[in-house]
């Protein structure tokens, strides 16, 4: 009998390469009125930089399928990867992780995606690529429980569509974790998707842009995205903290996991989060439940360099939420 995946990861894969800034080169201006950040260099010189750390088989999916398989359930990747070094170092560093590979497309002619991340302390700007491959769905011996579908290059719209027919005629469900292009283009666009999703994640500015509003109240934006199909929408709000709501429409808010340390490197906390909450819905938690589990996957990413290094496992995760502090519990909120 085929194997059933309990989460199939869809989206890009890359190699990152972390250059970290010298503080003496560049500098950030913060917008008094808006809070968005600006990465400043001089232009035209040469710049010296710290170091630089490459790290293969990253990106919003990858991320997710590692997350997932350290937290104990048997995960695939659909991917596309160029026939070149970069991609074999990819398919041996997920093969390392547990992670299953055989919807993994290795394709002649093509590079694979390769992004720079300028990092100034524990934030990054990141220079993004995506190779323009041809995008399906394999043939699945067996319906996946979970899809969990994020970020794929701009030609992709008839892959959305795609998955979105496979969601609805199977007993798949899907997760959706929007990437940079997805959400530019536009509910209209791929409603389909969100009418068909499962669990929903942004964060508080990616919610506002999705529904072209200015509107602060998360819990009433989270409700706003309720009404575009997703059954379970969650949004984040850096150390804010993170919301959701209920299949009651209950919403609930979580506090950030305290960081035993300052972050070294915000890359992939989102993902770490997102995956673990899907991981914990998929292992029979509710989302109030669910909503404990992603912040301390997040909390511990973001102490290592890269988006995989710090993701816990099962047992590790329960640990740190038995000794948690007493102020780090799911609270009602309106």
């Amino acid at each position: 009998m085929s194997q059933q995946y309990d989460f199939v990861a869809i989206g890009d894969i890359l190699i990152d390469a972390f250059i970290q800034l010298n503080i003496d080169q560049a500098d950030v201006s913060v917008d008094l009125d808006t809070g968005r950040k600006t990465l400043h260099m001089p232009f035209g010189s040469k710049l010296p930089y710290d170091n630089v750390v490459v790290i293969p088989a990253v990106g919003n999916s990858p991320n997710a399928s590692v997350s997932a398989h350290r937290l104990g359930l048997e995960t695939g990747l659909v991917t596309n990867l160029g026939h070149d070094k970069f991609g074999k170092e990819c398919l041996e560093a997920l093969r390392k992780e547990g992670v299953y590979t055989d919807f993994v497309k290795i394709h002649e002619g093509k590079v694979t995606n390769y992004h720079y991340v300028l990092r100034y302390g524990p934030e990054r700007t990141i220079l993004i690529n995506h190779e323009h491959y041809p995008y399906s769905l394999p043939d699945f011996p067996v319906a996946p429980k979970f899809f969990y579908f994020s970020s794929v290059g701009e030609h992709g719209i008839p892959y959305h569509h795609e998955i979105a027919e496979y969601v609805k005629n199977n007993e798949t469900k899907l997760a959706f974790q929007p990437g940079t292009f997805q959400i530019k283009v536009g509910i209209e666009e791929i409603s389909d998707v969100y009418k068909n999703t499962e669990i929903f994640f942004c964060n508080k500015e990616e919610a506002q842009e999705i529904l072209k509003t200015d509107e602060q109240h998360i819990p009433t934006l989270i409700r706003a995205i309720r009404e575009l199909g997703p059954t379970i929408p969650v949004i984040t709000d850096g150390p804010n903290g993170a919301y959701t709501v209920d299949t009651d429409d209950q919403a609930w808010y979580m506090p950030m996991y305290p960081d035993p340390a300052p972050p070294v490197d915000r890359t992939g906390a989102g993902d770490s989060f997102s995956s673990t909450f899907t991981s914990a819905i998929i292992l029979g938690k509710d989302p109030a439940e669910a909503l404990s589990w992603g912040p301390i996957n997040s909390m511990n990413v973001v102490q290592h360099i890269g988006a995989q290094t710090g993701l816990l496992t099962r047992e590790e995760l329960e640990e740190l939420l038995a000794n948690r502090p007493d102020e780090y519990v799911a609270s009602k909120v309106n």
